[in-house]
Parts: C-alpha cells; structure tokens; sequence
C-alpha cells in the first residue's frame, strides 16, 4: 500500500507521515498518513517535496487521539536511489524515521528503504526492514 501511496503522483516525489509507538528502544510504525506534496516550485517537486504544517498539525493530532505519535516520514524518489539526500537530512527533525522509495538499480522494480536519521550523525543508518508492500 505504501508504494502505491508514493507512486501516484509520479513523477513527482510522494509523501506520507509514518505513525506509531515508541517501545523503549524500539519504534513500531503502525499506521500511514499519505499527504499532498506542497514544494512551492512545481517544477522542483521531482527532486523535492515538502508536507504542509497543518497536515502535519492534523496527523500528530489524530495519532495522539489513539494514543500513537509521529515517527518520520516517508518519501519516494521516483528517478534515483532511495538514499537520503543532504536536503532529506536538513529538513528532518531527529530522531526520525524515513522510508524512501525508489528504483532499483538491478531489476528496474522499486523498492523501499528505511532509514533511521540520529541529530549530527552521517551517515544514517540502513534498518531492516519487512517488505511493506504485498
């Protein structure tokens, strides 16, 4: 379901706010929160994207009423490696987690990262993860 959420704008990049629960050390994500992309430069919104505050403001309100919060964000890149970006990293509020979507460089089928983003560490830090998408 998150890939198809990420993909249906392409080819700009899809957004969506990643929602769960802090377990001690670990973090569960539970539910997904697709969002518009709002990159002022429509231009740009095939190498960027930005998720507009209110959303943002409406999802941590929704979560918190189940008791859940906001863990990261999630983001395709719909031409190059799903990697996190100097720009991903610069408008990320750490701790977070970001799963980014992109192309595969063997087989040409997309396929999901996810990334754990801690405050001044480089790089960040590649997490297993189980296939999101069915």
């Amino acid at each position: 379901m998150l890939g198809l959420w990420l993909e249906a704008v392409a080819p700009e990049e899809g957004c969506a706010l990643l929602v769960g629960r802090r377990l001690g050390a670990c973090w569960r994500l539970e539910r997904l929160w697709p969002c518009c992309n709002v990159w002022p430069e429509l231009a740009r919104r095939d190498q960027r994207f930005a998720i507009d505050p209110r959303e943002q403001l409406q999802a941590q309100k929704w979560a918190r009423g189940l008791g859940l919060e906001l863990l990261g964000s999630a983001h395709s890149h719909p031409t190059t490696a799903p990697l996190p970006s100097a720009s991903d990293r610069a408008f990320t509020v750490a701790p977070a987690l970001m799963l980014i979507r992109g192309p595969s460089p063997l087989d040409q089928r997309a396929e999901t990262l996810c990334w754990w983003l801690e405050e001044g560490e480089e790089p960040p830090e590649l997490l297993p993860c189980r296939q999101l998408d069915a």
